[in-house]
């Protein structure tokens, strides 16, 4: 602890951090501090794909987040879970690879003014860290840190859902990250020989952990960002406050500081540094650095509406983990060959369509899994029974992230005003019956499925969005809080390049900077994003 001083300070070891920490101190020149606020990644769940059912609302990994209550879900409230380990979410997440539709990028582009984020700018940075299993070709990349594997399980019943899809007009896919992802077929994961692959392994460890210019802090909690006058005029981030080991310490960072806490963290930390809406600030007593309106604001998010339907002559999950018998044998596939049930991402079949056949591009994405419960956490039903889980990609409702307090250690008031346009609940009750009718195909009518929920007595477009209300959930996608965007944008929190506006030496680097969501799992385009920004700090920085 004598010397405080690093050329680079990076806030957060999640999913971007992790992989803006290995780029940033490959070349053994800048001195690189890694600040995570959770522990080591050393629980044994995190690593065993279904461990994600024992790591999230688990105090070991999970900020433990819940939303406000929302007017769209009836005033429900919502668990948020967000990764507090190494690795952040990487850890904890669906480990599903998916980078969304060639669209998404094009449109950043346009709004932020900037080309580097088109489709086919974009996709050298995916291929950068790639390894994927079928090898190198134009669009994937091979012998990166990220490891891209085809899942270790099949399934009847998904099997027969995927017929049933393309017999209703989705026709197969055996890869959605080219483009283009209309298309039914199993989801690519992020797992190697069956075990999940998060950020700290793929790019902490060996290769950070052996660099004498990298330094490693966990269980240190930043509670806010300092600044000095700058030469230029402006504020200029020095450094910030860590809380470690009961004690505060000031690092410095000479060069920059690298904003990595995520969609929720990095709203919340700025706005207690006195980057914000000015209103918000002085409310708390939070003297102003720079009056950003945008930082909170521009929440969007996947909600996820889980239709289950009771079927007969198809084993799943529900029937297989009912009895000792068959929990041992789950237990016993996993620990020979790491496969089976231990071996899933929480969805295995996935599909992308229209809500409605007017639409110019696919706007739904599915989650197809051989099991059914009524909440995430509560016990499988005693029946068999699938769970067609549908969220609208592109929702046009807009949240927030607003401080409580001018205390690092109070949650964040979370308002992802879900459903709060007429264009969101018209798609919620399409969706249903585009699931309603993927299911009466003939591949399916051998299992006899049963709409258990949400019932086939609700059919109108009042009655299902009410029901979306009533059902849905999150699917664990926010984004968007930090938004880039050009010059001329009042609610753009940072520039094309991820700095800060109104001030020097900050970046945020996450998924709170995506101007909207991307169509589809916001996990591995984060990575891609800190991939572009570790590229222009180096080039910026150069000696």
């Amino acid at each position: 602890m004598d010397d405080l001083t690093f050329d680079t300070v990076v806030i957060g070891a999640g999913t971007a951090g992790a992989l803006m920490a290995n780029r940033l101190s490959a070349d053994g020149k800048r001195r690189v501090l890694l600040v995570e606020a959770g522990g080591k990644d050393s629980y044994h769940w995190i690593h065993i794909p279904v461990g994600y059912l024992y790591c999230i609302g688990n105090p070991r990994t999970d900020w433990l987040y819940r939303t406000e209550p929302d007017p769209g879900l009836n005033g429900r409230v919502l668990r948020y879970p967000r990764g507090k380990t190494l690795g952040g979410c990487s850890s904890i997440n669906g480990m599903i690879y998916m980078r969304g539709q060639a669209r998404d990028y094009d449109h950043w582009a346009r709004l932020t003014g900037e080309d580097a984020w088109r489709w086919d700018n974009v996709v050298p940075a995916f291929k950068r860290h790639e390894d994927h299993y079928l090898g190198a070709d134009a669009l994937h990349g091979a012998g990166g840190e990220w490891r891209v594997e085809k899942q270790r399980l099949r399934w009847d019943i998904l099997d027969a859902f995927a017929e049933a899809a393309q017999e209703a007009g989705i026709p197969a896919s055996p890869d959605f990250n080219r483009g283009d992802n209309e298309g039914v077929g199993y989801f690519q994961v992020n797992q190697k020989n069956g075990w999940r692959w998060n950020t700290a392994k793929a790019f902490l460890r060996p290769a950070c952990m052996r660099r004498p210019n990298f330094t490693l802090w966990t269980g240190a909690q930043v509670t806010g960002l300092r600044f000095e006058a700058g030469a230029d005029g402006q504020p200029r981030c020095v450094g910030a406050t860590v809380r470690k080991d009961g004690q505060a310490h000031v690092v410095r960072a000479a060069r920059e500081v690298v904003l990595c806490a995520g969609s929720i963290g990095s709203p919340q930390l700025l706005q207690l540094s006195g980057i914000g809406p000015a209103a918000l600030l002085r409310e708390h007593g939070i003297a102003v650095v720079a009056d950003l309106p945008g930082v909170g604001e521009n929440l969007q998010d996947h909600l996820q509406i889980r239709a289950v339907y009771r079927i007969h002559g198809a084993p799943t999950l529900n029937m297989l983990a009912a009895t000792l018998w068959g929990k041992a044998r789950i237990g016993m596939e996993y620990a020979l060959r790491r496969s089976g049930p231990m071996s899933m991402a929480p969805s295995q079949l996935g599909a992308f369509t229209r809500s409605d056949p007017g639409r110019p591009w696919p706007n739904l994405e599915y989650h197809v899994q051989p099991l059914s419960l009524d909440a995430f956490g509560e016990p499988l039903h005693p029946f068999a029974a699938f769970t067609a889980s549908v969220c609208n990609l592109n929702p046009t409702s807009r949240g927030s992230v607003r401080i409580r307090s001018a205390r690092a250690e109070d949650a964040p008031a979370i308002a992802p005003n879900y459903l709060g346009t007429d264009e969101d609940r018209q798609v919620a009750a399409d969706s249903l019956r585009v699931t309603r009718r993927i299911v009466s195909q003939p591949a399916l009518a051998r299992y006899r499925p049963e709409e258990w929920k949400p019932g086939v007595q609700y059919q109108t477009d009042e009655e299902l969005a009410r029901l979306a209300g009533d059902i849905a959930t999150t699917i664990f996608h926010p984004v968007g809080t930090t938004k880039m965007g050009a010059a001329d944008d009042p609610m753009a929190v940072v520039d094309a390049r991820l700095r800060v506006r109104g001030v020097s030496g900050l970046r945020v680097v996450d998924a709170g900077v995506m101007p909207t969501i991307t169509s589809g799992n916001t996990n591995s385009p984060t990575l891609m994003i800190a991939e572009k920004a570790a590229g222009w700090i180096l080039e910026e920085t150069a000696p």
